[in-house]
């Protein structure tokens, strides 16, 4: 059943209207959620499209797709060449190949299409938007999840925003009560990485939470302890844990495996290559990727000057 929606889709017209009208309604959704525009904004300003682009689509695209833009789409885009199936669970493998076989044996290769990379917008980017908040984003580039050296990149950013214990959760809104909510994520293409932080606060309070953070990203590498680390370490092998637990997290890192790195990383592997992690790592790691330039966006009532973040280039 599952392979026949995948190779066989109807696309019918009368299904095309309705599939739309719920498109558009999660779009307008999207407009009443700072917090997630902005992190659509900060993706499109940190990668030239198509990998920027949001995978929801634009609003103002909606009224000029038509059913035979989305059966051309499918013709062009939607093929085996380099499909990925991951599955997890207690399976009998030969059997599962014989089930995938039967499924998409009859899936038909086509051209790879040429992606055309589009040019980054210039950051700073002000959503003006009437509120008594103000959300800030920044970006800033690191290593990819297939580079050698990504474990020390999680490690640094566990450290900027791993728990109540991290140091933008403990500067900006413990000590200094500036924010309501603040943390930093790492983002991966297969051959690009960036860092993801936000902020969320009162607009009075907004100019000296964004200074305030870039200062702190910007000192990551000073005295970072053995403490700290091993509570990185911990909740990374609590995480691990649950992931074992969990046969839909399993197969989607399986999945994610071999689109990245074109193999399977055991469990294993992964404890090993966190227990290995030093503060020494982290701290070169951290020196020699520090922001050379970082992507400013904010959306709230107005503007912010982004003299600490336009200062670093």
């Amino acid at each position: 059943f599952i392979g026949r929606m995948v190779i066989e889709p109807h696309l019918a017209d009368e299904e095309f209207e309705p599939a739309r009208d719920l498109v558009e309604q999660s779009l307008m959704s999207l407009e009443d959620e700072p917090r997630q525009r902005l992190g659509k904004v900060l993706r499109q300003y940190s990668y030239a499209a198509p990998w920027g682009n949001s995978s929801d689509g634009e609003l103002a695209d909606l009224p000029s797709i038509t059913i035979n833009d989305v059966r051309r789409h499918y013709q062009q885009f939607i093929r085996p060449d380099e499909a990925i199936l991951g599955i997890a669970g207690n399976i009998d493998f030969d059997q599962i190949r014989e089930a995938a076989d039967a499924a998409f044996g009859t899936w038909k290769s086509g051209p790879v299409p040429d992606l055309v990379t589009g040019t980054l917008p210039q950051s700073p980017c002000h959503i003006e938007h009437d509120s008594a908040q103000t959300h800030i984003g920044l970006a800033w580039t690191t290593v990819p999840y297939r580079d050698q050296r990504y474990f020390e990149a999680w490690a640094a950013v566990s450290l900027l925003s791993g728990g109540m214990s991290s140091r933008l959760f403990t500067e900006v809104r413990e000590r200094r009560g500036l924010c309501y909510a603040i943390s930093a994520s790492l983002s991966t293409l297969r051959d690009e990485g960036r860092v993801f932080a936000y902020a969320g606060t009162t607009t009075e309070r907004a100019q000296e939470t964004l200074d305030v953070t870039v200062a702190e990203i910007l000192k990551l590498h000073e005295g970072i302890t053995e403490e700290e680390l091993q509570r990185c370490k911990a909740r990374a092998k609590s995480s691990l844990i649950m992931q074992q637990e969990s046969t839909t997290a399993r197969a989607s890192s399986l999945a994610r495996d071999m689109y990245h790195l074109g193999r399977v990383v055991t469990l294993d592997e992964i404890n090993s290559r966190i227990n290995a992690l030093s503060t020494t790592q982290v701290r070169d790691f951290s020196i020699e990727y520090a922001p050379k330039t970082m992507v400013l966006v904010t959306i709230g009532p107005q503007a912010l000057n982004p003299a600490c973040v336009t200062s670093l280039s």
